[in-house]
């Protein structure tokens, strides 16, 4: 029998610890089962940047990309690979406007979700451009920003348009933290967004293709104990709210690889960041949850290529909009509807189906290495890359204790 091969493109920034993780995983795995009796191999491969022909053909059927959000040439390449070739993306980079938190905001309200008010407001300081001065005599509004301000209602938050690693994000109380704070923005552009105060819960649900892990979060700790291990933290409905939002927002955009936070207070779920396109998978914040993902990418990369699922570039933003302006449904009618929606955008029963059928033996392939000294190498190579010197020991022992609890309860839910 011919092996059918594919080759997956990692398109990366600084990243060690995730790469290094999803490159021995895959390389474990050996031939999956496909359709039809075919036998399917896996490599992957790190890709460089250099200049590209458009009619060049790639040699890659799937790419990762954690890198172009911000570096344009590989943005572009991305763009020519899958409008000319076919190759399917993680994650579009046709809709990474809306990792401008402006668009996705948008979006999510159209929808009916519980986004908190928000307020776009000019710039600052005055943009680098030579006709600026002119737009601005002629056609820019003054405005008070005090009276947005009260009518948002304080606390509020000002955070960028297109913010990311809580940059520039300021919480706001009072009209001299609001001048501060506007006066500090300088060229960013900034919403100001209605606060969700003394709320019950925060948490953070991590997607990757059909699979969306939802876990507690307290954004005042460092960022090594923000991530808590909580398995019973929200109510069964709260939860399955949660995830829905995660992967609503993820379907309608086209992201396979995508966080999102929810507020919880008396009940209600807030959506208030879930353009993440780019989410953390670092080994250092993650920790019990690690191993989750890279198990979860590794899955749905190897489902992709061998059930040959297409990429989808079109958004078929009218089937969202249909179900918004639907007469007389319900918030929770709405969800279902959207979750139906979801489930269809990432085939979820016949991914559940191929994982189950030809990707039984993962599993015990990733407790293996995450319980043995490979993966304790890594661990220690990335806290001897990201910490102090006099900070090793401490980040060592913390990172060996949580994933070692993983071990545990994954060696348990196996045995059961």
């Amino acid at each position: 029998m011919t092996d059918t091969r594919h080759l997956i493109g990692l398109l990366l920034g600084t990243e060690e610890d995730w790469p290094t993780a999803f490159e021995e995983i895959l390389g474990r795995l050996g031939p999956v089962a496909g359709p039809g009796g075919t036998r399917h191999v896996f490599d992957s491969e790190r890709i460089t940047i250099e200049p590209f022909d458009l009619r060049d053909r790639p040699r890659y059927q799937l790419v990762i990309d954690r890198l172009a959000y911000w570096y344009y040439h590989p943005r572009e390449w991305l763009k020519k690979v899958a409008l000319m070739d076919g190759v399917y993306l993680l994650n579009s980079p046709f809709t990474f406007q809306s990792m401008e938190k402006h668009a996705a905001y948008c979006a999510m309200m159209r929808l009916g979700l519980k986004v908190p008010d928000t307020v776009l407001v000019p710039y600052k300081n005055p943009v680098d451009n030579a006709r600026y001065a002119y737009t601005s005599a002629k056609y820019n509004q003054s405005f008070d920003l005090d009276a947005i301000a009260e009518r948002i209602g304080y606390p509020l938050f000002m955070k960028p348009y297109d913010g990311g690693a809580w940059r520039g994000v300021s919480r706001i109380s009072n009209p001299g933290e609001l001048h501060a704070a506007y006066n500090a923005s300088g060229e960013m552009l900034m919403h100001l967004q209605k606060a969700v105060d003394h709320y019950d819960v925060f948490a953070r649900s991590l997607s990757i293709g059909a699979e969306t892990m939802v876990m507690r979060f307290q954004p005042d700790q460092p960022m090594h104990l923000r991530y808590a291990v909580d398995h019973s933290f929200l109510a069964p409905s709260v939860g399955t709210e949660v995830v829905t939002i995660g992967r609503l927002v993820n379907a309608f955009f086209r992201w396979e690889l995508n966080s999102c936070e929810t507020l919880v207070a008396g009940g209600e779920v807030y959506p208030i960041d879930y353009a993440n396109a780019c989410p953390d998978l670092a080994l250092t914040s993650l920790h019990y949850y690690f191993p989750w993902a890279i198990k979860a990418l590794v899955k749905w990369c190897v489902f992709v290529l061998v059930t040959g699922r297409p990429g989808r570039l079109d958004l078929e933003t009218e089937r969202y909009f249909a179900i918004a302006d639907e007469p007389g449904a319900s918030y929770g009618d709405k969800l279902a509807a959207y979750a139906g929606l979801a489930d269809a955008y990432f085939d979820s029963e016949r991914y559940h189906d191929f994982c189950a059928s030809s990707l039984g033996h993962l599993d015990e392939i990733v407790l293996d290495w995450v319980a043995g000294p490979g993966f304790d190498r890594m661990l220690t190579d990335t806290v001897r890359s990201v910490y102090p010197e006099d900070e090793h020991d401490q980040f060592i022992a913390h990172l060996r204790g949580l994933t070692g609890l993983w071990v545990g309860d994954e060696s348990s839910r196996l045995r059961s």
